[in-house]
């Protein structure tokens, strides 16, 4: 079956065009409108009724995609998603990969048999389907994960930097067996931050090792079995980098079941600043991600794109914060 991407490419128009000149937008060049018309002929294609609401805005759906809903990050960029969405009359689907490609799969296929409007997605892992909408021609944004080989617009935070940040933090702390708990492999701020990570050692003059670093879920359950491990070794670390707060949780789990003391005993730096990192005791030292920001420019981003979907692909690169509190400090 014929979609209005098809049509755009025999007319050699943008589907914007295409939406026009089958509304019977005054502004659409005639000469335009008659090779959209003669194409539409030639495909034999059918507009469908709400995917043409959707292209004149009426009742218009975007799906956000992403990787953990009861992750705070997650739901913060969702906040800034909706908040955007909703000020120009779009509404958001929201949709729980759960770290899962297949059900990432699933809910791609649902955003192209419902004609969502566009798509923003935090991808499971390079492997990710969203080919299927670019093919497709439907506007897509990826956020907090790139996708390399695809060429859509991407909003990211420097997590690389952000990690070596934060260990630096912790060695000049005076933290001398410094550890890691980081995500899956292949998930690229999971690697990300552990590449920061080790940018850190080197330039502080540590000597890495495996034996420092524990890779697992996103989870809490993981990472209390991962720093579990760590801290029953004959040379534990005395300082952990944590990869998000989910994790830290089962890190604080972990210490508390070794009778150990965040930043006397083990000095615990974690990505996100969540509500209870700084009523904790002692209150968490975290990187601050700029997550409803992240929210927000994806939203902008794939509004524009659906304007314009010839539009040179781009990828904006935002920044982190580190923010000292008494769990890095032995004091």
């Amino acid at each position: 079956m014929a979609t209005i991407s098809d049509v755009a490419a025999l007319a050699g128009v943008s589907t914007a065009t295409v939406s026009r000149a089958l509304n019977g937008k005054s502004t659409v060049d005639p000469v335009l409108a008659a090779r959209v018309l003669d194409a539409v002929r030639e495909l034999g294609y059918q507009p469908n009724g709400p995917a043409r609401n959707l292209r004149r805005q009426e009742a218009a759906v975007l799906a956000l995609i992403i990787s953990d809903v009861e992750n705070p990050f997650f739901t913060a960029i969702a906040r800034g998603v909706e908040d955007v969405a909703h000020a120009v009359g779009y509404s958001v689907v929201l949709c729980n990969s759960d770290e899962d490609a297949e059900k990432e799969r699933r809910y791609v296929d649902v955003a192209v048999q419902e004609r969502a409007a566009g798509v923003i997605v935090s991808p499971t892992a390079t492997a990710s389907s969203v080919g299927a909408l670019v093919r497709r021609g439907t506007p897509v944004v990826a956020v907090d994960r790139p996708l390399p080989d695809q060429e859509i617009d991407t909003v990211l935070v420097d997590t690389r930097q952000a990690a070596r940040q934060a260990t630096t933090h912790l060695i000049e702390q005076g933290y001398a067996r410094v550890g890691c708990i980081t995500g899956p492999a292949g998930v690229r701020t999971a690697d990300d931050r552990l590449a920061g990570y080790r940018d850190a050692l080197k330039a502080g003059g540590q000597r890495g090792s495996t034996r420092l670093v524990r890779r697992t879920e996103y989870k809490a359950a993981g990472a209390e079995k991962a720093a579990a491990d760590l801290l029953g070794q004959e040379e534990r670390p005395d300082a952990l980098l944590v990869a998000n707060s989910a994790m830290a949780v089962g890190v604080l789990t972990a210490l508390r079941s070794h009778g150990l003391r965040a930043g006397r005993d083990v000095g615990v730096v974690a990505f996100d600043d969540v509500p209870w990192a700084g009523l904790v005791d002692p209150p968490m030292t975290v990187v601050a991600q700029p997550a409803y920001e992240l929210g927000t420019v994806a939203a902008k981003l794939l509004l524009a794109r659906i304007a314009d979907n010839t539009r040179a692909a781009t990828t904006t690169m935002l920044g982190a914060r580190l923010l000292e509190r008494g769990s890095s400090h032995r004091g």
